[in-house]
């Protein structure tokens, strides 16, 4: 019993550790700069966190069941789809802080000033007027407002954006975790119990990661617009950079595109 609960405790503690790479944060971090609510970031992390369990569950327990072997390609491109969700990630957050610099920089014209407002979640800054013609863009050319026309009917469509995330990443690390619990746990039902208990652990952890993280953008949005602005830009950047070098490193450095590819799961 001593042992179970030793593992029990360690694939908490460790998923909670494991919440924290560099990707996983900096994914999020894209996601939760738009939320302003500490609740909805948590939930955020939540979903994201049950997103990767979801991988690493699947994929870890039939690498331990059934031995599969994941071939280096097929581990690099797992990896290398990462690198691509970040960078997705990153212009998405750059679109909004580029389009919230032009509306910036261009002049006034006479009758209009600038303010901001919101359409949904959707909260922006821009020249305007008070008739239909003088407002600057139509109430549904808006990003949010297109992605409620298109996946408002599904009703889910917010959830299962965090939740895409955590399914992506979950396969660049599901290897790897679970070839770490074959070398330490040899019982094949305790080894998927720890899977498990892993999973937990990184939802726990990235509950408490977003929730932090939302802490800033809240509180400055309304104080210290500027530095908001900062925050996203900041976020988008580095999703994009991170990108860029994940797929650089997979594709090129470890030779996803040549014929000798090298993956050690880590």
């Amino acid at each position: 019993m001593i042992t179970l609960l030793s593992i029990i405790a360690l694939g908490f503690f460790l998923g909670m550790r494991h919440a924290t790479d560099p990707d996983h944060v900096i994914a999020v971090t894209t996601i939760v700069s738009r939320q302003r609510s500490i609740r909805h970031a948590a939930l955020i992390g939540a979903l994201w966190g049950l997103g990767h369990t979801i991988t690493i569950f699947m994929v870890g327990s039939a690498i331990i069941l059934f031995g599969i072997v994941i071939p280096p390609r097929v581990g690099l491109t797992m990896e290398f789809s990462v690198g691509l969700m970040l960078i997705l990630l990153g212009i998405l957050n750059l679109s909004g802080i580029l389009r919230w610099i032009t509306e910036t920089v261009t002049p006034l014209q006479e009758g209009q000033h600038s303010h901001p407002h919101g359409h949904g979640d959707f909260v922006h800054t821009h020249p305007h007027g008070h008739t239909l013609e003088k407002h600057g863009h139509a109430e549904d050319a808006t990003p949010v407002s297109w992605m409620d026309r298109t996946f408002g009917r599904l009703g889910v469509y917010q959830i299962l954006r965090p939740l895409a995330v955590g399914i992506v990443h979950g396969l660049a690390g599901s290897a790897a975790v679970a070839l770490l619990v074959l070398t330490t746990i040899r019982v094949p039902l305790w080894a998927i119990l720890y899977l498990l208990v892993f999973g937990i652990g990184t939802v726990a952890g990235m509950m408490l990661i977003t929730a932090a993280i939302a802490v800033p953008f809240k509180f400055s949005e309304s104080r210290f617009v500027r530095i908001n602005r900062g925050l996203g830009l900041a976020s988008g950047i580095v999703s994009l950079a991170f990108g860029l070098f994940i797929v650089y490193q997979m594709g090129f450095v470890n030779g996803l595109f040549t014929h000798n590819p090298i993956w050690v799961p880590r």
